[in-house]
């Protein structure tokens, strides 16, 4: 079954995600997936969430290591404890409704429109380009930023409660950090937004920029997302050291990556 008619006119979609993404910085799309396809949607995930590799570390909004040369009230210092989990790409089964998605053109053009770029590009990395994320009950995805400039996400399981998707839209740019206003984020004192999403329900916004989290998990069901990672060049490949420590391994194409070319000055 062709998940992207190429009857239907997308236009209007992309008009209503742009004003979204002007106004609140995120834009979610209602049942992109097709409603028949919800239970399969969540079936590929639930088999693919076993292979996830989950490992408990405390860490700070910008998943940097410790810094002493920063100032003492410097939100790189304010650690939590993260303890959710992923399944790499190269372990999602092939065929899935989220890996045709992924590689799809059609819907790369659309992603590429909805945020006003020429074209964007499938991550090179073999382990990050689309990954599922689970959240088991009793555990979080807390504040962070995200390592691409924008993402591109679709919950395909939902918990019985929290998991939660909750942002501080464009909290930072590519040329300030703003430290005043994360730190007010993490006291509870900026204003943030939460999303209600549903299975086949997709998600656009800047991650890169945004301030975000997953609030706890409750229930006996975890939490399910894929994670559609592009960017707006080619040959992009994570840091060996945040390879790592989302995944436990690294590849020899992270190795080979470490001296990319970065699009930002930003911590990460």
């Amino acid at each position: 079954m062709q998940l992207i008619d190429d009857d239907v006119d997308l236009a209007d979609t992309v008009a209503r995600v742009r004003r979204d993404l002007a106004e609140h910085g995120c834009s979610v799309v209602t049942d992109f997936v097709p409603a028949e396809l919800h239970e399969v949607l969540r079936e590929e995930g639930a088999a693919a969430a076993p292979g996830a590799y989950y490992d408990v570390e405390t860490v700070n909004v910008y998943n940097t290591a410790p810094d002493p040369s920063l100032p003492p009230d410097h939100p790189a210092h304010r650690t939590v404890e993260r303890g959710n989990a992923f399944v790499a790409r190269d372990a999602l089964p092939a065929g899935a409704i989220i890996e045709r998605l992924y590689t799809d053109p059609r819907f790369q053009r659309f992603v590429a429109d909805c945020f006003g770029l020429s074209e964007v590009f499938p991550l090179a990395d073999p382990l990050s380009g689309l990954v599922l994320n689970v959240v088991t009950p009793g555990r979080s995805h807390p504040w962070h930023f995200d390592t691409n400039e924008f993402t591109v996400s679709m919950l395909t399981q939902e918990p019985e409660g929290g998991g939660v998707f909750e942002y501080c839209p464009n909290i930072r740019s590519a040329r300030a950090e703003n430290v005043e206003d994360v730190r007010a984020a993490l006291d509870g004192t900026f204003p943030s937004r939460r999303l209600a999403l549903r299975p086949g329900d997709l998600q656009l916004f800047a991650g890169r920029y945004s301030l975000h989290r997953v609030t706890p998990v409750t229930g006996a069901t975890a939490r399910h997302s894929a994670i559609f990672a592009y960017s707006e060049r080619p040959g992009v490949v994570g840091t060996v050291a945040r390879t790592r420590q989302l995944f436990g391994r690294v590849t020899p194409a992270h190795r080979a990556a470490e001296a990319r070319v970065r699009v930002d000055r930003l911590m990460d």
